[in-house]
């Protein structure tokens, strides 16, 4: 079994509980488990080999500290809890953490909560197992629940001007995003992950383009939980124009009644924007809408990766609930040198955008949104040697 030396060095930021995959090259060739441990302690950390890469949650460590771990290629490794991935026929993609409900993913015309237009998660639950996002309109009995936008179901990805259909609302006329297959399913000890293929099409199905999404649940140790979207578009039809409309996120979520800004809640930045009208259509690295939720006072955090299209992106964020990342809507939010966000992309080309989703109690202070930021957009660097 070959051994393996890393040195995780966490930077100028302090870390806990940060998410990292790190590439051991030809030594992980045809290797299928692991074991992670402390050098200097020898205490076991769960990990997971994701092909050549091995993927672990760093536990913690401080600013400027490095912490030295080794890894055993062909022994098995030491687990506690895991994300359990799991396809059900009628229903979706189910996650578990730790043998808890997570979310699902609702793929298919049909089934428990049939979608009209495109796919989904709900139920989403965050800490202490409550669910994060409003019910409305795949549960209609939920007392004092705005029954407003049908079209705003969970956590989901959805733009209103795609080579001119919408692709945003279920008005009439409104356009599908459909299904084809999934590359891989994947459960473990560090992650759950789920690899799919779509198409984006008009209103009468015709194709406009093809969407690769792929969707990943961390095993965080703390009460939290952290969600890694990946959305890339492919141009394989023709040219596809996302054209400038406020109407759309590529990231979205509603979030449930009781916390709105209008009532109990309070959306807030990483530029220091307080409320929607400092945080609507604003720049920021990410934003947080927190407020209470069946009597708990819990956050949500969408983080835009710094790789992406026009980072850092404006945000579609309002007071009665939706939130969602939109870097196309420049005619609308009037600011800066852009003032149309049409976007064409060539036939033949890809654009990739990556968001992470990090769910807490508290606002961004109490739950560190700025902390995690740093985790997702200048992760610790990790060293290998033999």
């Amino acid at each position: 079994m070959a051994t393996l030396k890393l040195t995780v060095n966490a930077g100028p930021h302090a870390r806990c509980d940060t998410p990292l995959s790190v590439d051991l090259g030809a030594a992980a060739k045809g290797q299928t488990q692991a074991r992670l441990t402390e050098s200097d302690t020898a205490r076991p950390i769960p990990c997971q080999l994701d092909g050549a890469k091995l993927a672990f949650v760093l536990p913690g460590l401080g600013a400027k500290q490095s912490r030295g771990l080794s890894v055993e290629l062909g022994a098995e490794g030491y687990r506690h809890g895991g994300v359990k991935v799991t396809d059900e026929p009628g229903k979706g993609v189910a996650f578990e953490i730790n043998g808890k409900p997570l979310t699902t993913y609702r793929y298919a015309f049909g089934g428990e909560y049939p979608l009209k237009a495109r796919p989904f998660f709900y139920p989403v639950l965050g800490p202490g197992g409550v669910n994060v996002t409003r019910h409305y309109p795949m549960r209609t009995d939920v007392d004092g629940e705005k029954n407003d936008h049908p079209h705003h179901r969970g956590l989901y990805v959805a733009y209103g001007d795609v080579n001119g259909t919408d692709n945003w609302s279920e008005a009439e006329g409104f356009a599908y995003q459909t299904h084809q297959g999934f590359d891989e399913l994947v459960g473990g000890p560090v992650f759950g992950r789920f690899t799919e293929r779509l198409h984006w099409e008009d209103n009468q199905h015709k194709k406009q383009c093809s969407e690769t999404r792929v969707f990943t649940a961390w095993n965080v140790s703390q009460e939290g939980r952290i969600f890694d979207l990946s959305v890339t578009f492919h141009a394989d039809v023709g040219d596809v124009k996302f054209g400038d409309t406020k109407e759309g996120g590529l990231c979205a979520i509603r979030v449930p009644t009781t916390m709105d800004g209008n009532r109990t809640g309070l959306i807030e930045n990483a530029a220091g924007g307080i409320g929607e009208n400092e945080c609507w259509g604003k720049p920021a690295a990410w934003v947080d809408y927190h407020g209470q939720v069946e009597g708990q006072h819990l956050g949500i955090a969408i983080m835009d990766h710094p790789f992406n299209l026009r980072h850092p992106t404006p945000w579609h964020v309002r007071d009665y609930g939706l939130f969602g990342a939109n870097p196309f809507a420049h005619s609308y939010y009037k600011w800066g040198f852009l003032k149309n966000g049409d976007y064409t992309l060539r036939k033949g080309e890809s654009l990739a955008f990556k968001y992470r989703v990090y769910f807490h109690r508290g606002g961004p202070v109490q739950g560190d949104v700025g902390g995690k930021w740093a985790d997702y957009a200048f992760a610790p660097e990790v060293k290998v040697a033999q």
